[in-house]
């Protein structure tokens, strides 16, 4: 997701914000402040803004701690988390590599709804302690978290993918099937039909029962759930089609190695004007020193490009991650998914032999499509 704030680590993982969480998290705390959950007379309207904050914030733990469980249960399971967003409709978990079997995908789409009710359990006993005392706007508010912390185990728990429910519908499949594509393919049209039911569901509370907010969320998150299973399937087709394929295949030869000591200016006028590049291998003679791209040329004022070499800038060698010639290109993507960039250099004997992009992986796929080829033939 673009617009997206870094918030540190959780446990290793990284930890963002997008910029609509802010639009739910004022939404959440105006209603809590204009609607306290008592009975008049209101407390006070410093007070009930400031539990109505810290209230929405622990809303948001909540669901941080749902999408933590997802993912730490993912890393025991040898699978790679990318990071954790938080966004307008929640919090996902970025995992970098699907499941290896049914049962490790049941079990770490389940913990997110179980750790989701572990909650709710916990902010209701919160309620019944505070619910005897003074504090009564506190036992109300922690009534509302367990109340939301059930919905939110309940709304996952649906079966449209790519929701937690999806996910163990299609786990249930896969481990009935023995086919993980089918099982996919399934799990997508139920969670793709869902949507449209949330969709059509929307429209008649606006044109029906003139309920246009209520509506409006409804067709929204419909929306959301049927781009969501598309994309989620497109992931499935995409590493169908790359099954078998090396490296190798994919490599493009033809990347220029650049003299660390070339400067920015003859970089941009002799290599990336001429042919449109936008990542660079660094190099003496045939062996690797570091990689450069557009995007850390435009970080330097072009006032100092004359002055400016591309060892300068360069991400040396030593933090880069290199893919082998006979290396299958799944796990390439996967790194280069895990490490967030569009480039790895390839090494065959030691030696740099070219670059694999994103784009031309992406080309790859759409070329096999074109031909009907959805793996290599056997």
């Amino acid at each position: 997701m673009r617009g997206n704030i870094s918030l540190g680590r959780v446990f290793g993982i990284p930890l963002r914000l997008h910029y609509t969480w802010f639009i739910i998290f004022a939404l959440v705390t105006y209603s809590l402040v204009l609607y306290p959950l008592v009975e008049p007379p209101y407390p006070p309207i410093e007070q009930r803004i400031i539990l109505g904050i810290l209230t929405s914030l622990l809303f948001f733990a909540s669901i941080l701690t749902h999408e933590l469980a997802h993912s730490i249960l993912a890393i025991r399971n040898n699978i790679p988390v990318k990071e954790i967003t938080l966004f307008v409709f929640g919090g996902v978990s970025q995992i970098t590599k699907e499941a290896t079997s049914p049962r490790v995908e049941l079990s770490i789409a389940i913990v997110g709804p179980l750790t989701s009710l572990a909650l709710a359990g916990i902010f209701y006993g919160l309620h019944l302690l505070l619910a005897g005392t003074q504090h009564i706007l506190a036992a109300s508010l922690m009534q509302w978290l367990a109340l939301i912390n059930v919905i939110l185990a309940v709304f996952n728990l649906i079966p449209g993918f790519p929701l937690d429910g999806g996910r163990i519908f299609r786990a249930l499949m896969w481990q009935r099937t023995h086919d993980y594509h089918r099982a996919t393919s399934i799990a997508t049209k139920v969670g793709q039909g869902i949507a449209y039911a949330f969709i059509a569901g929307g429209l008649v509370l606006i044109f029906a029962l003139q309920l246009w907010l209520t509506g409006l969320w409804l067709i929204f998150i419909g929306w959301f759930l049927r781009d969501a299973a598309r994309a989620s399937y497109q992931q499935v087709l995409l590493r169908d089609a790359l099954i078998g394929i090396t490296a190798r295949q994919v490599t493009d030869y033809d990347c220029p190695l650049i003299p660390p000591d070339l400067n920015l200016t003859e970089l941009v006028q002799q290599h990336i004007l001429p042919t449109g590049r936008s990542c660079f291998l660094i190099s003496w003679g045939a062996g690797l020193e570091g990689m450069v791209t557009l995007q850390q040329i435009k970080k330097v004022p072009r006032t100092r490009w004359a002055i400016t070499s591309v060892q300068d800038i360069m991400t040396p060698a030593s933090k880069l991650k290199v893919a082998h010639a006979d290396q299958d290109v799944l796990s390439v993507l996967q790194e280069m998914n895990g490490e967030n960039t569009n480039h790895i250099p390839v090494i065959e004997a030691g030696k740099v032999i070219g670059v694999i992009n994103r784009e031309d992986i992406a080309r790859f796929f759409r070329t096999r499509a074109d031909f009907g080829i959805s793996s290599t033939p056997k």
